[in-house]
């Protein structure tokens, strides 16, 4: 962890694709922003009203080579998983369908979200208690909701949805469907905007030929534009060749979204024009929290778990001046 977001604490390869896209984003709002109109034709974006929506021909696809950790994972009929409660007995598998389910830090697979508070403190993890992260289902199906672009760009584009998500080794995309979207059912009524989406299911190929392994220790990032792939080291967030901060992390993605602000929001009558901390910038996203909100208490209610978040310290930081 880091109080400057200088690390990168989740490296599954679902999570750093999807901050990789968020550079995308970030870079397609600088084209329209820009003002050579040829730069502003290749933006994916227009504006709509007071903010920015997808072009109607842009979508985005996922691809994974496995089924993401979690429950689409420790319950598929059809794979084989490393997630400790299939050796506990099949019962434990069915008690915990749909539950929200937690990685194991330094390790492989996931655990059930145990009744806890749902803020982790910093002093705890900094004394050993376990960095408690979300598995790859749990944050596909909140993509499903909130969308991909997160709280910082919402307050500058509409909602970004997966048009469509391929497991390379998935045969039972009935069970992946039920962990991403059955669970949204019971959600009600949600803000202007947001919807609860349903991407299109695929598969490639059999999983027959798939043999599970332990995950490398690093993870690697490129987006379109960048002149180079980046590894991370997973086990400390950073660059693995220098140790740096990596292009992904807080620091760097909050960095872009500041630029954005001073020239989108900073400068109207009225706007605040006072550095924000990272965390006053997530919350001033009034839509998207109240989204948020509504989609963690939808799970609290059906008894699926709380949705634990990191340490607020770690989200606490400012840019320098």
């Amino acid at each position: 962890m880091s109080d400057q977001g200088l690390a990168v604490n989740d490296c599954h390869a679902e999570v750093t694709a999807r901050r990789a896209l968020l550079r995308f984003l970030y870079s397609h709002l600088e084209l329209h922003l820009s003002k050579r109109p040829d730069e502003q034709q290749r933006s994916i974006f227009i504006q709509h009203r007071s903010s920015f929506r997808l072009r109607e021909n842009i979508l985005f696809h996922m691809f994974i080579s496995t089924s993401p950790c979690g429950d689409a994972r420790i319950n598929s009929p059809y794979q084989l998983t490393n997630d400790f409660s299939v050796h506990s007995g099949r019962h434990l598998v069915k008690k915990f369908h749909s539950h929200l389910r937690t990685k194991i830090e330094s390790g492989e697979g996931t655990l059930p979200v145990r009744c806890r508070a749902p803020v982790q403190t910093w002093d705890g993890v900094l004394q050993g208690e376990q960095l408690i992260t979300m598995s790859c289902t749990d944050k596909i199906a909140r993509w499903n909701v909130l969308g991909l672009q997160g709280a910082l760009l919402s307050h500058f584009v509409e909602p970004v949805y997966l048009t469509s998500l391929t497991v390379g080794s998935l045969r039972h995309t009935g069970h992946l469907s039920r962990t991403l979207n059955q669970r949204l059912e019971r959600l009600g009524p949600l803000p202007s905007c947001y919807r609860r989406n349903q991407p299109l299911l695929s598969s490639l190929s059999s999983s027959d030929w798939w043999q599970q392994a332990k995950a490398p220790c690093y993870s690697v990032n490129w987006s379109a534009g960048d002149e180079q792939l980046e590894v991370v080291n997973a086990s400390t967030g950073k660059r693995r060749d220098c140790g740096a901060p990596s292009r992904l992390c807080k620091h760097a993605l909050f960095t872009r979204w500041t630029r954005l602000y001073r020239k989108l929001v900073a400068c109207a009558p009225g706007s605040r024009d006072v550095p924000l901390t990272y965390c006053e910038a997530k919350q001033a996203a009034g839509t998207y929290q109240t989204a948020k909100e509504q989609w963690v208490r939808a799970l609290q209610e059906n008894g699926l778990g709380t949705w634990v978040r990191k340490p607020p310290e770690q989200e606490q930081f400012l840019l320098a001046a």
